[in-house]
């Protein structure tokens, strides 16, 4: 690992995790309690800014994987690959902590509703990314119809966002990503906005240590000499 990439992802991840507490700080002691559900609220910050560093994620592992279907630059592969492991772990919270506040919110932890049933079916696309990758004996092809996969799954998020607009649902609609713009509190955008922040600063982090590491493989595959005519099981 390049010595740069060290610098950069050791910068982005501290000050992703320092950023990630200050806006937990905020949360408990700055931000004023939602008057219809109260405390449990405060999960909103959480739930919402790993959505949106997940989305970030797929958006960055689409791009990467469409600009390796056109020009095939292992570099591109490294990036999507990074990208989507990204989108996993965001995924995850975002999964885990939905619930959580739905719970108290709505009286259930899951309903299958429009938005919830394409969010978990996203992850499982992209959970799909990596099985595709490694179930295929010819690994070009394999990282080709992974790019597919990562593709096609970037197009469930509009779908994702304008389902609670045109579907009955129990989600709540949008209040930031409005045409007439943000209709929260402007304490509580401001701690969702410095909440995302720190899970985008988290994820470029761990994204700049993932790429180099991937790169780092690619190299070492290229390098070492394959019996069987590959690039030595890297996948």
């Amino acid at each position: 690992m390049s010595r740069r990439a060290r610098v950069v992802g050791l910068a982005l991840t501290t000050a992703g995790v320092a950023v990630v507490l200050f806006s937990h700080w905020m949360m408990a002691f700055w931000v004023p309690t939602e008057a219809a559900q109260g405390v449990v609220q405060r999960i909103f910050y959480v739930h919402v800014a790993a959505a949106w560093s997940c989305f970030l994620a797929i958006g960055i592992a689409a791009l990467a994987s469409a600009a390796y279907l056109w020009l095939e630059d292992e570099r591109a592969d490294s990036a999507a690959v990074s990208a989507a492991e990204g989108a996993i772990v965001f995924g995850a919270i975002m999964l885990v902590s939905g619930p959580l506040w739905g719970r108290i919110a709505w009286g259930t932890y899951w309903t299958w509703e429009p938005r919830l049933t394409l969010t978990l079916l996203l992850w499982f696309i992209y959970v799909g990314y990596f099985l595709v990758r490694g179930s295929v004996s010819d690994l070009r092809r394999g990282r080709r119809f992974a790019a597919v996969v990562a593709v096609v799954g970037a197009l469930f998020i509009p779908l994702i966002h304008v389902s609670v607009l045109h579907f009955r649902s129990l989600h709540p609609g949008p209040v930031v990503l409005k045409s007439e713009g943000p209709t929260l509190h402007p304490d509580m955008l401001a701690t969702l906005l410095v909440s995302f922040l720190g899970f985008a600063m988290l994820f470029l982090g761990l994204f700049t240590f993932r790429y180099a590491v991937e790169r780092l493989r690619w190299r070492m595959a290229a390098a070492a000499p394959s019996p069987g005519g590959g690039d030595g099981g890297f996948g």
